[in-house]
Formats: C-alpha cells, sequence, structure tokens
C-alpha cells in the first residue's frame, strides 16, 4: 500500500507574492485525491513543494517520518524514490524512443541490467496500453499517448506515491475517459497514493476518493469526496457547478459585493441560472464513482474511505447525511446500520473514535413494529418487515441485519 503524506501549516511564496499559507491536509495511504482550484492558485508549486523541488517558507511535509523541510539532501533523495510523477505534457526526450524515455529512470538510478529492464518497461507499456509503440518517438504518436508514456515511465521505480499535473491537459473528452478509467485501474493494481492536479469537473467528480480545492491563498476544503460533492461552501459548489455566479471571478477574486449580490440573484432564481460551460460537465450531489476494469481486484481505498465518512456522517448537515446515505448500496446501509430518508435521525454520534474502526451499534427488530411507528433505536438485529406494496416499499430502505466491522 501507498505511504501516507501529512502536510502541517505550510506556507509558500515567492518575494512578497504569498501563493498559499498555512495549508494543512493528510493524503491517505493508497487513496486517490484530487486538489482543485482556479487557475494560479499555486496548485503545480504544491506539486513541486511536496518532492522537495521548492521550499516553503512555513510548515511541514512528514513522508515515512521524514520532515522533507528540514532533512538534509541526501535523505530528501531517499524519500524522492518514492515517487512517480506525471507532468503535464508528459516531459518526454524527444531523441528517445518511448521503451528509452520509459527506461531511463531504471538506467539512471538502477544497476539492473537490459534484460531485466526490458522486462520492466514491457510490464509498464502493456499497463497504459502501450505495447507495440516501443520504437515511436513522441513526435509521431498523439497527446494522449504521450500521456500514457509519461505515466509509465512514472511507474518504473515502482512509487508509493504517484503525482499527476493536470493529466487532462489538451486532451479530449474521450480520451480524458479513457485516463480516467486508467488511473482507477492502476490504483487498484498498485494500491499507491495518488495526488491529481485537476481544472476537468467530471474527472474530479467521479476518480478521487478525496478532493481538495484552494482558493485566495488558502485551502478551503479537503475530505472525503462525499463530504466536499455535498458541500454548500459557495466557492465550491461554484467551482463544481462551472458558473459564473460566486466569489470566483476571471482574475480569482472578485469584489465582495458583486459575489454577494450574484449569490443572492442566484437563490431567487432557485438555485439555478446560467452555467459557464464547465469543463467535464458540472453538477452538485453524489455521483457514481468510476469502478476498476472487470477482472481487475476491488479497490480497497473506498472501503477505507467509507469508514471514515461514516465515522463522521452525525456531524454533516441532514442534507449531506441524507445525500451520503442514499448513495449507499442497500448492503452498505446495513452494513454500516443507517437507513436512507430519515434527514438527521437516520445516523447517531459513534461511540468510539475514528482510529478503532468499529461500526455503529445495529438497531432493532423493525417487524415488530407499525410502520408508522418504526424509529431506529440501539439494540440487536434488524430483520425483514413483512412485504409491502410496491410502491410503499421503493419509499424506504429497511435494515435487514446490523453488524460489525
Amino acid at each position: 500500500m501507498g505511504v501516507e503524506v501529512v502536510v502541517e501549516g505550510l506556507s509558500k511564496s515567492f518575494g512578497k507574492q504569498t501563493i498559499w499559507r498555512d495549508v494543512t491536509l493528510t493524503l491517505p495511504p493508497g487513496e486517490i485525491s484530487v486538489l482543485l482550484g482556479p487557475s494560479g492558485t499555486g496548485k503545480s508549486v504544491f506539486l513541486k513543494s511536496l518532492v522537495g523541488l521548492l521550499k516553503p517558507e512555513y510548515g511541514k511535509i512528514v513522508i515515512s517520518g521524514t520532515d522533507i523541510c528540514r532533512c538534509s539532501e541526501h535523505k530528501l533523495y531517499d524519500v524522492r524514490k518514492l515517487f512517480g510523477v506525471l507532468f503535464q505534457d508528459g516531459a518526454l526526450f524527444g531523441s528517445m524512443n518511448l521503451f528509452d524515455n520509459i527506461a531511463f529512470p531504471l538506467r539512471e538510478h538502477t544497476r539492473k541490467g537490459e534484460a531485466e529492464i526490458r522486462r520492466i518497461v514491457l510490464e509498464k507499456m502493456e499497463m497504459v496500453g502501450l505495447i507495440g509503440a516501443e520504437k515511436k518517438l513522441p513526435g509521431e504518436i498523439s497527446g494522449g499517448m504521450r500521456k500514457r508514456a509519461g505515466l509509465a515511465r512514472a511507474l518504473v521505480l515502482d512509487p508509493e506515491i504517484i503525482l499527476f499535473d493536470e493529466p487532462d491537459s489538451g486532451l479530449d473528452p474521450v480520451r480524458v475517459a479513457y485516463l480516467n478509467q486508467l488511473i482507477v485501474d492502476l490504483n487498484a493494481q498498485i494500491d499507491a497514493t495518488f495526488l491529481i492536479v485537476t481544472h476537468d469537473i467530471g474527472t474530479a467528480r467521479t476518480v478521487p476518493d478525496n478532493i481538495g480545492m484552494l482558493f485566495r491563498r488558502e485551502l478551503v476544503m479537503f475530505g472525503p469526496r462525499e463530504v466536499l460533492l455535498t458541500s454548500t461552501e459557495p466557492v465550491v459548489e461554484q467551482f463544481l457547478m462551472g458558473r459564473r455566479e460566486g466569489p470566483i471571478g476571471m482574475s480569482e477574486e472578485k469584489d465582495a459585493g458583486q459575489a454577494a449580490a450574484e449569490l443572492a440573484a442566484l437563490k431567487a432564481n432557485g438555485g439555478g441560472g446560467p452555467l459557464g460551460g464547465p469543463k467535464g460537465g458540472g453538477g452538485t450531489g453524489i455521483v457514481p464513482q468510476i469502478e476498476p476494469t472487470e477482472g481487475l481486484p476491488i479497490r480497497k481505498a473506498v472501503e477505507r474511505r467509507k469508514d471514515r465518512v461514516m465515522q463522521i456522517l452525525h456531524t454533516l448537515p441532514s442534507s449531506a447525511q441524507d445525500a451520503i446515505i442514499a448513495s449507499l448500496t442497500r448492503e452498505e446501509q446495513v452494513h454500516y446500520g443507517v437507513f436512507a430518508g430519515a434527514g438527521a435521525h437516520a445516523v447517531r454520534e459513534p461511540a468510539v473514535s475514528t482510529s478503532t474502526a468499529q461500526l455503529p451499534t445495529p438497531y432493532p427488530r423493525a417487524a415488530e413494529l407499525p410502520e408508522t411507528q418504526w424509529q431506529p433505536k440501539q439494540g440487536s438485529i434488524v430483520d425483514e418487515p413483512p412485504q409491502q406494496p410496491t410502491a410503499q416499499r421503493s419509499r424506504r430502505s429497511w435494515l435487514r441485519r446490523g453488524g460489525s466491522q
């Protein structure tokens, strides 16, 4: 499994210009995280700071017990071996064919023989669908193929952390969809920690386990996808909807009075309004997450993330609780001991901390109560209620049996 990346109180500036300040977040091991934000908010600067190419003025970045902001160059070199990076344009050497481009890190940083290098390179090329293109030069292939070649090169040292700097940049929607599926499939296979910087709203809504957003030199939010996709934070809503109305202006910051007037008009219009043609398609609410291709392992990160979400569910607004519970399958609702359509009564505060990873106590036997009186109550088990007409059953998701992890 990938390693955890802990960022605490990170601040970076160039001269008198502050890029971002007091950024604190944790990239959970083995999960896919996405970092959003308007252009010029320092997302790429954040990636460069994670690998030690830029030194923040304040804060720390802890990876495998090492604070790379204060460690020696020798130690930083060792930590960098944990990383693989996919740059915006692939960053391939134009005079080398794809095989030699992908083999470059192995020849530079290892003492492997050519036979072993060939085996590894062909394995990674097969993972990204480039078998047969070994002899092609970067100028002879499409932008999508260059991205995949760059990704294969990022994989050859078997990194535990992979950074993607706008992997969808310059690609058409169909190629973006293929690339998104490839990212999810790779995570299922290698269970590494992924961080993706993107502007593509479709990617942000369907690929990651966690979403963060930079705006006005600060990290506005960071957390599980379910929390961000149900957030009522104005800047998050505006960005995910891809609309003009909101705090984000053409030059990042918009006059507060203008933003307030736009939001008031939008609210008076029932929340609707002209959209700005969001890249990748916008919207609110929890949409299905992309799943690995059939035949690949189930992503372990999904279960870990959902466990975290259910531990904090009682702290979220009722509307977010309802949306999150409705996004669960019937089996997951039974597993976590929650049911759809009960608003704030759907969950209760867990009796243990997140670190124990225990599940809520199961609910009582529902079938013994009249339908109009049934309410969750701590007890032993819940059985399926007597069969009702289909129209009634569709309005309620009954719990069959509680359980513990």
